[in-house]
């Protein structure tokens, strides 16, 4: 399966979205990963279903919109309509995976499941067949630029396993520390989608496509 780099945009320039956004498109990047935060279910505010739609006008790119949010059901249609191509929810937030999951589905989007370091992957097994993607969170969700919390590497490697047993199409993302240094372990765990923002969007006036070039070739795109 070929390996794809979602930029994230927590990282860069606000002042200015739609241009980093379409600067990391022509960079290489593969998709554009937007982080909603609540300031309850993490302790951070980021946007709403308005910046998505915003954003959905600057690319063409797959726009993988991860809800850190507490009763993400509450909203699901908004963020579908503002053009998400993908929605992940997280297994903590919610009482009713399996039906929000659903509605992902039947709003046309692609659903996904986070789980955050201390989650175990039990909460996926018996989901794995509605589910598109599973995103396994390699720092505590709720801020950019943390450090990888390396002990998460054998979790990536069960989860790969888990979901090659079943047969699932399912892609594996991980988000949280993704770097040069990080990505080929990451890689080699089994890992499919990168959510990188600091690595790409580190200086502002840096090379996007010399930062998105490195990540792939630290995994041997």
């Amino acid at each position: 399966m070929i390996k794809k780099i979602a930029a994230s945009i927590l990282s860069a320039d606000f002042g200015r979205i739609s241009e980093e956004v379409k600067a990391v498109e022509t960079a290489g990047a593969d998709w554009i990963h937007i982080d909603v935060m609540d300031g309850h279910f993490v302790p951070n505010i980021t946007v709403g279903p308005r910046v998505v739609e915003a954003i959905r006008k600057a690319t063409s790119l797959p726009l993988d919109v991860h809800l850190m949010i507490e009763k993400p059901q509450r909203y699901l249609e908004e963020f579908a309509a503002a053009g998400a191509d993908w929605l992940t929810i997280h297994a903590e937030a919610t009482l009713h995976i399996h039906r929000a999951i659903q509605k992902i589905r039947e709003l046309g989007a692609k659903a996904g499941i986070a789980l955050n370091p201390a989650t175990p992957l039990g909460f996926v097994q018996n989901i794995l067949s509605d589910l598109d993607m599973i995103l396994v969170m390699t720092v505590n969700p709720g801020f950019g630029g943390q450090e990888f919390i390396r002990s998460m590497l054998p979790k990536v490697r069960e989860c790969r396993k888990l979901i090659d047993q079943s047969r699932a199409d399912v892609l594996l993302e991980v988000d949280g520390g993704v770097h040069p240094d990080t990505i080929g372990d990451l890689a080699d765990a089994g890992a499919d989608v990168f959510v990188s923002g600091s690595a790409i969007f580190h200086d502002h006036d840096s090379d996007y496509l010399k930062s998105i070039g490195q990540l792939k070739a630290a995994c041997c795109f």
